[in-house]
């Protein structure tokens, strides 16, 4: 075979290969939620639960809903009305369409070519919903990563600057986040974050130190049947925040301090000092 012949075929095999990647669901182990508020967190990835994305080439740009997640087809009203209920009204299709807008407009503002080629999008997930795990964001993650493999452009996104992107695809639908989750899913494993004020401004992204994971306690994950949507709930903090109210600063502060806290208490496997430092933070966000 000539080489040129043998060059196409190359070409060829990879515009059909399919890209698969997965990213987990994500724990605020304390700090949480000072990530907003120029503050320090401890988070880690969870291997038990996951969002997995599929990306395949082909003729058109698609979309693919999930059967389950993006469901429109219903026994009955009350079938509906039940879903709606424990669901919401959104599934992951927003999610997948928002990452591709951002990551595109990212691309574009620094001038990194993006080759020419389509592809068919389908998403799954085994994590809980609206349970504080994380599981938007880790459809978003995994949707990034097979974005920068099949544009094949990953070492032109620095690592640290993959949370913005994904939480600015968030942002597009109108979810009130921080950066928190979407650094520990980029990174994995366990992370320690600042994100004191000055390094944000400077840099746009915080300072991330990747931790041992040997170094935390045995721990158990405990997560209600009844879900709720925790981006409510920070909307109204946020507001009173920017307003200056004296309680939701002091207590952000408190919050922040915690993790430096408790990262030296993981480092010196003071389980005991670990533990009421965790107490203290869901007693703060209570």
């Amino acid at each position: 075979m000539s080489a040129r012949k043998k060059q196409k075929t190359v070409r060829a095999e990879e515009t059909s290969e399919i890209i698969e990647r997965k990213s987990y669901a994500r724990v605020g182990l304390l700090g949480n939620p000072s990530d907003v508020y120029f503050g320090h967190t401890i988070s880690f990835s969870l291997g038990n639960f996951w969002a997995t994305v599929q990306l395949q080439p082909s003729e058109d740009l698609v979309i693919q809903p999930h059967p389950t997640h993006d469901l429109v087809r219903f026994s009955s009203i009350d079938h509906l009305v039940n879903r709606l209920q424990n669901e919401g009204y959104y599934g992951g299709v927003r999610l997948l369409m928002a990452i591709c807008k951002v990551f595109h407009k990212y691309c574009h503002d620094n001038n990194i070519e993006l080759k020419g080629g389509n592809f068919t999008l389908s998403y799954d997930t085994n994590i809980p919903r609206q349970t504080g795990l994380s599981g938007s964001s880790a459809i978003v993650c995994a949707t990034l990563n097979c974005l920068l493999d099949f544009y094949n452009v990953r070492n032109l996104v620095k690592v640290e600057v993959r949370p913005n992107l994904i939480l600015s695809a968030e942002k597009e639908l109108g979810i009130v986040a921080g950066l928190q989750d979407r650094v520990a899913q980029v990174y994995g494993g366990l992370v320690y974050m600042d994100f004191s004020k000055e390094h944000m401004d400077k840099f746009g992204h915080g300072m991330y130190t990747p931790m041992d994971t040997r170094l935390l306690p045995p721990l158990h994950l405990v997560y209600a049947e009844n879900p709720s949507d925790s981006g409510k709930v920070h909307s109204d903090v946020r507001k009173r925040w920017l307003e200056g109210d004296e309680f939701i600063i002091s207590s952000m502060v408190e919050v922040a301090n915690l993790a430096l806290e408790g990262r030296a208490a993981l480092s010196d496997k003071n389980y005991t000092k670990f533990a009421e430092l965790m107490n203290r933070n869901f007693d703060i966000r209570r």
